[in-house]
């Protein structure tokens, strides 16, 4: 058989312990914030960052500390809000996304004081600081930013490589050293763009049955930049 492989879209596992996630200094005031989450002022906390940061890892750390649930902000109003309560520690993603969604701000306002009224924890995560969240409802909105916070800072190179090797190894690729160097001197520094590099890159090892290599890296950036040009 020649041509190309097939590729087939395989789901991916990512990994979210505690052992999985690399301490760094643009992260490691976050990291001991959430490991301190029994002393929360309030029993609450906001964890902002960019898109990729590890907000969502983070918070599935904190989930495992604190036998607590994951639940993603938006669609909120369509659940059990007593039953949620009841876990006693709630992580809600991406609380800047329900912005002006009249219903769900309603639901995370009588969840945040269910979950606080039974002595539990919250934690509320979102992109930029919670006070550019442009949450409509008042009483949230005051809730939301009289909370502590805590922010993941931008990420220096080593921090970059670690997640970049981590999202490899999320699919179960093994990448030489040479290539992360080669990538990280190319890249715009940002997560986003490394998720976005190693998704291309895995694509087309799989499709081409190639391994991913400095060279296969070359072509695929210096492809990028012809049709960018």
């Amino acid at each position: 058989m020649t041509g190309k492989q097939l590729a087939f879209e395989l789901p991916l596992r990512a990994a979210l312990g505690r052992d999985n996630f690399f301490q760094a200094p643009p992260n490691r005031v976050a990291l001991a914030t959430i490991e301190n989450w029994q002393n929360w002022p309030g029993g609450k906390m906001v964890l902002s960052g960019p898109s990729g940061s590890g907000k969502t890892h983070l918070a599935h750390v904190w989930a495992e500390l604190s036998g607590g649930a994951v639940i993603p902000a938006r669609g909120l109003s369509g659940l059990a809000l007593p039953e949620l309560a009841a876990k006693r520690a709630i992580a809600l993603e991406d609380v800047d996304q329900i912005a002006g969604a009249d219903e769900d701000e309603a639901a995370l306002f009588h969840l945040h004081n269910m979950v606080l009224a039974e002595g539990g924890r919250l934690l509320m995560t979102g992109r930029g600081a919670a006070s550019k969240w442009r949450i409509a409802l008042p009483d949230l909105a005051s809730r939301i930013q009289g909370s502590a916070a805590v922010a993941l800072a931008a990420p220096d190179d080593a921090l970059l490589a670690a997640v970049m090797m981590k999202l490899f190894s999320d699919r179960q690729l093994v990448v030489p050293p040479n290539v992360l160097d080669f990538l990280l001197l190319r890249m715009e520094r940002s997560f986003d763009e490394v998720h976005r590099i190693v998704e291309i890159l895995d694509r087309h090892a799989l499709a081409q049955g190639r391994a991913v290599t400095r060279k296969l890296a070359s072509e695929i950036l210096d492809n990028q930049a012809d049709k960018g040009a």
